[in-house]
């Protein structure tokens, strides 16, 4: 590799902003574009007013532009098909094509490839909206607590733990009757509930070679002790104390290598992240779900934490050749808190006037859903609208940092969680 890289990253979230302030460190860095960006990531590279769900806008602008490198943050993007475009124009990209996407995008699809390749996952059994007495009889039968989740892409929020018959029916009714997802409610899979510990495992691959990043833990609910209805994350933690070396080879062995194997023997060109949503039943590892891309808010955790120049490292993927690279982790902890708009994860207002007094040296605001008006004045514009990221050489001293970013930040209705860590401390 020879000279500067200019790099597009597709996405405005806070993941976006996290990859944005990796790659701005790396010294073989030329120019960088975030199309369309937030606040935040203005603040690191150029913002582009590009549809991220448009292959054809996406690939003419990486043209006109020359761009070496292209990023794709969130997964709709991947379903519609943005880096089969750009690999078809000979434009390196960190991202599957929509058929390594699917792994994501259908849950049926996923549990099926499992089972297949012998992967540890719950038992479950999938149904779809001809088949909607089926699924009430069959939750109706199940042991309790079940997990109905929408087959389809649903924001992280398509995932219902019932402790009863009657919620068990309401949620399939919810999902097969009353479209509650949409088309991504229009498949469910019910499964066993698994009693355990989740972690998040994030691996960078070009299919055949990988690399493991820093693992991290999310919190997904609402509410403090983990109450109140699922969001798309309120905050995170890594690294994780019960992940340690014997668990993650047992990750390695059992999850990571058979999945990549399955993708190949598919014959997937897998060339991007996978995150595998695990549980740790007994200490024994098991898949709830893959992403086709990084987490947020654990992007926001995971990127502090890796002490490599990490641009590089995704340029070998996208190009195939990942092999012998390494990537070093930083020792210390971080701590993520998610700064939310009042009444997410339903209905709430945009364009609250947003005040920050500034972060510390230990800590990172990364913009989640945040806007300019025409004033220039920043402004809510998400559900999730900050992510708070304390660093410390412990847990503690990293929860107090991310706690302070969070204080330095106000506006009205603000939301957030206060025990974020606490159960691993």
């Amino acid at each position: 590799m020879e000279g500067k890289l200019d790099v597009l990253i597709l996405g405005s979230g806070g993941r976006e902003h996290a990859f944005a302030y990796k790659i701005s460190q790396s010294p073989i860095l030329g120019r960088l574009f975030i199309g369309p960006g937030n606040p935040g990531t203005a603040q690191l590279g150029r913002n582009m007013a590009l549809d991220p769900l448009d292959p054809q806008a996406v690939t003419a602008f990486a043209r006109s532009e020359g761009i070496d490198l292209v990023l794709v943050g969130p997964e709709a993007p991947l379903e519609a098909g943005v880096a089969d475009a750009l690999r078809a124009a000979g434009i390196p990209v960190v991202g599957p094509g929509k058929a390594g996407s699917i792994l994501e995008s259908s849950k049926e699809w996923s549990k099926r490839f499992m089972m297949r390749h012998n992967i540890p996952t719950a038992a479950y059994k999938s149904f779809d909206a001809t088949q909607l007495q089926q699924a009430v009889d069959h939750v109706r039968a199940h042991a309790m607590p079940v997990v109905v989740k929408a087959s389809g892409l649903a924001a992280g929020k398509g995932v219902v733990i019932c402790a009863s018959p009657d919620e068990a029916e309401a949620a399939v009714r919810d999902m097969l009757d009353g479209q509650a997802f949409g088309e991504a409610g229009a498949t469910i899979v019910v499964e066993e509930f698994l009693t355990g510990i989740e972690v998040s495992v994030f691996v960078l691959t070009d299919g055949v070679g990988q690399l493991m990043l820093p693992e991290a833990k999310d919190y997904k609910r609402i509410g403090e002790g983990d109450t109140g209805l699922n969001t798309g994350g309120m905050g995170a933690v890594s690294p994780v104390p019960f992940a340690d070396a014997a668990f993650m080879d047992k990750v390695q062995q059992r999850i990571i290598q058979p999945t990549l194997h399955g993708l190949r023997s598919e014959g997937v060109d897998y060339r991007g992240f996978i995150f595998f949503g695990l549980i740790s039943v007994k200490g024994e590892p098991y898949v709830i779900e893959y992403n086709a891309r990084m987490g947020d808010p654990e992007t926001e955790v995971v990127m502090p934490r890796i002490a490599s120049d990490f641009l590089p490292l995704l340029f070998a993927a996208a190009k195939g050749e990942l092999s012998g690279h390494t990537l070093a982790q930083h020792p210390f902890h971080a701590i993520t808190v998610v700064l939310a708009s009042g009444g997410y994860p339903g209905s709430f207002e945009k364009g609250k006037p947003i005040t920050v007094q500034g972060s510390g040296k230990e800590s990172i605001l990364f913009h989640s859903g945040t806007i300019r008006d025409n004033a220039g004045e920043l402004r809510t514009n998400g559900g999730r609208v900050f992510a708070a990221t304390g660093i410390g050489m412990g847990l503690h001293e990293a929860r107090a940092q991310a706690y302070a970013c969070a204080e330095s930040v106000d506006f009205a209705g603000k939301t957030l969680r206060n025990d974020i860590g606490l159960d691993l401390a």
